[in-house]
């Protein structure tokens, strides 16, 4: 058995290496890549494997006053963000001529963090859309409103956008899915019998009461009301998270004839028009039909007044973190410290970051890549890569409950997934962006109408599959159905989760969980449901479908019992796909090294194994401490469970965990065979 554990003596190590690279490079020998001072050598991995690889950082670590949560994937984040801060300083000083994406980098950061031109401003630009909304005359005028405000980035109760059709994957479609709301999820409006959603939803009436008075309503309380309780009628039609999880019944093609029939208190002929969509489509994907119905009804019972009420908050919610300092400090104590319990606000830089990087995206992310982006890395992260798929199509074969038939589809789908790594091959023009230095909410519109233009532009021409839906300098990574892609940005290949000199076993657990991870999406319980062309096609034998539904509901009932917050339960149901993506993912990992290995065993550096390296680091990568009021917002509305209860639930169901640290029955970490759910 593989006993080797580290003590309390070792020292604290982070730097990577990989034996391979070393053995090229001619260097003495590699390190583990342990974060070695983060384990705590009073737990035993058999009794608490989370307390024992995070228990000193857990007890050593609080979260910084302007975040909601801190871990492993922020920190990385947070040096992300150092790295874009250094290039826009070095944007600022050579802005390039006029018009160039450069200058425009410039104007849109420069814009933000002018307090003087904001403060005078006030709510003054706004005065435009707030105009339309004063001079609808009936709601016959709603459709024109909705396709304007749309057009400008302004939540409507329903989001019209393009993209590839689940039925016919090389062309695009309209999706209509429902909207329109200010709080994090429907239960925040419809649970009377939660004290704590409760008193969000009373902040939330006084929040848009003072923002409603500081635009200069004389009558905010009673507007602010109408607004609540417009909310609460959308609410309690929308369907739920879980629902909308589902592919098959969230795809319901309808001609633009028959939204009459289903929704025909709005005008749907007027509206597709005034949003330029009629042109060339004569039909739309409805996302969540009963939504559009109740909606309709909602248009029908609501007087107009109320409806104005209800888009002046939309107007002023979408803006109200890029105008004067009152209404930014007023916005934040809401979202900020209401929904999430951050007591402070980040510095204005990072928000002025944020908003330039949302704003001017590629032409950022080009230069982040030729700033950051050692040129080794892509070939070595695609090597990895290789090596994943090559493990997922072994575990594919020797899967015991899946038949013939179902595997040979699941094996064309793997060998058709396309890995976007590091960076795109062509990036997005940014031509038609006017950009000004001191006019940030000009800004505003012109990044958002310009996004909603390459968008509304697509309808017509077949899919662009080399398209990416992430930046390079953004930390995350995706799964992508009708593409039948996964997307690694740059940002991630970079310590702590990866490093040219790591090595192997490390790099295994931080980062090749990330290629797990996005594999197994292709075959959770939704996009299992779309084939090697991304179409939404049902591939599978009804008996095999039947086993995956069984395995799927232990996964359910395992995470449905975590309550990262007392009386709030993990749903795992909601959160099924991305247990299934971490539970498949690392176990796909495990194989992946043991692969990588070439038959020798494992190195034993520091006293771990790399067994023992890659669980730790897995361990070490979801570490992360949550403010109870971010714990909940994330419960209720977030896919993903919490960082945490992600290592814990993971480690349990895996047999390479039990062989590493010599689980055995009556350790506290032990799951009986039988219990534990391992899906591919």
């Amino acid at each position: 058995m593989k006993r080797s554990l580290i003590s309390a003596a070792c020292c604290a190590l982070f730097a990577l290496s990989s034996p391979s690279l070393y053995a090229q490079q001619g260097a003495a020998a590699p390190v583990s890549g342990i974060d070695l001072k983060t384990l705590d050598p009073a737990v035993s991995p058999k009794d608490d494997f989370y307390g024992y690889v995070n228990g000193v950082w857990t007890r050593n670590t609080e979260i910084p006053a302007d975040k909601s949560v801190w871990g492993t994937y922020i920190e990385l984040r947070e040096i992300a963000q150092g790295q874009l801060r250094g290039l826009i300083a070095d944007t600022l000083k050579h802005p390039g001529k006029p018009g160039s994406d450069a200058h425009k980098i410039a104007d849109l950061y420069t814009s933000f963090m002018n307090d003087k031109a904001r403060n005078a401003a006030g709510f003054k630009p706004l005065k435009a859309e707030l105009a339309r909304v004063a001079a609808l005359k009936d709601k016959q005028d709603l459709p024109a409103l909705f396709a304007y405000l749309q057009g400008n980035g302004i939540a409507t109760p329903f989001s019209a956008y393009v993209a590839p059709d689940a039925q016919d994957p090389e062309q695009y479609t309209i999706n209509i899915s429902q909207s329109g709301l200010g709080l994090p999820d429907r239960d925040y409006y419809l649970k009377d019998d939660d004290a704590k959603l409760k008193a969000v939803r009373e902040k939330y009436l006084k929040h848009i009461e003072a923002m409603l008075a500081m635009s200069g309503d004389k009558a905010a309380a009673a507007h602010a009301g109408q607004i609540l309780d417009i909310e609460t009628r959308l609410a309690a039609v929308q369907w739920t998270r879980v629902q909308m999880r589902d592919p098959v019944k969230s795809y319901n093609r309808v001609g633009f004839d028959k939204f009459a029939a289903l929704a025909p208190a709005f005008d749907w002929n007027a509206y597709f028009a005034a949003a330029g969509l009629a042109k060339k489509e004569s039909s739309a994907v409805v996302r969540q039909p009963s939504f559009i119905t109740g909606f309709s009804e909602t248009v029908a019972a609501v007087p107009l007044d109320a409806w104005k009420s209800y888009f002046n908050w939309r107007i002023i919610e979408s803006y109200a973190s890029y105008l004067d300092s009152a209404s930014v400090k007023e916005r934040f104590g809401f979202e900020g410290t209401v929904l999430r319990g951050v007591p402070q606000s980040e510095p204005q830089w990072q928000l002025a970051l944020r908003f330039t990087d949302g704003a001017i995206s590629d032409a950022i992310g080009k230069r982040y890549v030729e700033m950051y982006l050692p040129p080794e890395t892509r070939p070595r992260v695609m090597a990895m890569f290789d090596n994943f798929v090559a493990s997922f199509k072994d575990g594919i074969e020797q899967l015991d409950w899946m038949g013939p038939e179902t595997k040979k589809e699941a094996q064309l789908k793997l060998a058709a997934l396309k890995p976007k790594i590091a960076y795109p091959d062509k990036w997005r023009d940014y031509s038609a962006m006017r950009t000004q230095p001191n006019d940030l909410i000009a800004n505003v519109r012109a990044s958002r109408a310009w996004s909603r233009q390459q968008n509304v532009d697509k309808l017509g021409k077949p899919v662009d599959r080399d398209e990416w839906s992430m930046t390079p300098q953004t930390v995350n990574a995706s799964y992508s159905p009708s593409l039948n892609a996964i997307t690694i940005p740059a940002a991630i290949l970079q310590p702590p989760f990866f490093n040219v000199k790591a090595e192997d076993a490390v790099n295994y657990g931080l980062l090749g969980i990330t290629f797990g991870h996005e594999i197994s999406h292709a075959f959770d319980d939704s996009g299992s449901q779309y084939d090697a062309r991304g179409r939404l096609r049902n591939w599978w034998t009804a008996e095999d479908r039947a086993a995956f539904k069984a395995l799927a509901a232990g996964l359910v009932k395992q995470y449905g019992a975590y309550s990262p917050v007392p009386g709030y339960h993990i749903n795992g149901e909601l959160t099924l796909g991305e247990n299934i993506g971490d539970n498949s993912g690392l176990s796909i990992t495990y194989k992946a090294y043991q692969r990588s290995l070439g038959g020798k065993p494992s190195p034993v550096l520091d006293g771990l194994t790399g067994e023992q390296r890659l669980y730790i680091g897995f361990a070490q990568k979801w570490r992360a401490k949550l403010r109870p009021e971010a714990a909940i917002a994330q419960i209720k509305s977030d896919p993903h469970s919490p960082g945490e209860f992600r290592a814990k639930g993971t480690v349990k169901n895996q047999p390479g965990f039990y062989e590493a640290f010599d689980i055995k029955p009556g350790d506290p970490m032990y799951l009986p065979p039988e219990q534990r759910v391992i899906m591919w």
